[in-house]
């Protein structure tokens, strides 16, 4: 996965939540106990956060900053944020060597933060339309990628839903709906 798949998420969370922007932004984002506009700002934290590590490669752990956006930020402003962190995390990622590795729970390349920082975006974008009551799925081709590179086992199926299902946040016929998950963004 590259810089470029990290904006294209970045542009769909974009072009589905702005038009939302003036909707009450403090209602829970689907199941998670964060508003929306907490979750906005928690993809924005993730990217960045990813964006540090790529371009810092620690190899022990996170890098000791952290990303605060003013509270007082509208939900427009913080749709910017996090969209100004998705260029960092695209910038930094198609920068760095594929054989960099940065510390996530283990060694992780390039390729395996563009696809956390993917993820992030999309499973979050779809919290927060779930919280505003936006129908929306995440874009398969997106979600196809993220699969194949962060759950490699995952089952066969609409890559959209197959996603949503790995991260507990959908149903799949004929399986038990996940409570916990993790994806495997470590290389060897």
């Amino acid at each position: 996965m590259s810089g470029a798949d990290l904006l294209e998420a970045a542009d769909e969370t974009t072009r589905v939540l702005m038009p939302h922007r003036k909707r009450d932004w403090s209602v829970p984002a689907g199941s998670l106990s964060w508003s929306c506009w907490t979750t906005a700002a928690h993809i924005a934290h993730d990217l960045l956060a990813y964006a540090g590590q790529v371009t810092g490669r620690p190899d022990d752990g996170y890098l000791p900053y952290d990303l605060r956006v003013s509270p007082d930020a509208s939900p427009a402003q913080v749709l910017t944020v996090a969209r100004a962190c998705a260029g960092l995390l695209a910038a930094a990622v198609d920068a760095a060597p594929p054989d960099m590795r940065a510390w996530h729970f283990g060694p992780c390349d390039p390729a395996g933060f563009a696809a956390m920082g993917v993820a992030e975006t999309l499973l979050h974008t779809h919290d927060i339309t779930l919280g505003l009551g936006v129908p929306w799925q995440p874009p398969q081709r997106l979600c196809a990628l993220v699969l194949r590179r962060l759950f490699p086992d995952a089952p066969t199926g609409p890559a959209p839903e197959v996603l949503l299902w790995t991260t507990g946040r959908g149903e799949l016929p004929g399986r038990a709906r996940l409570t916990s998950w993790v994806w495997r963004a470590r290389v060897d």
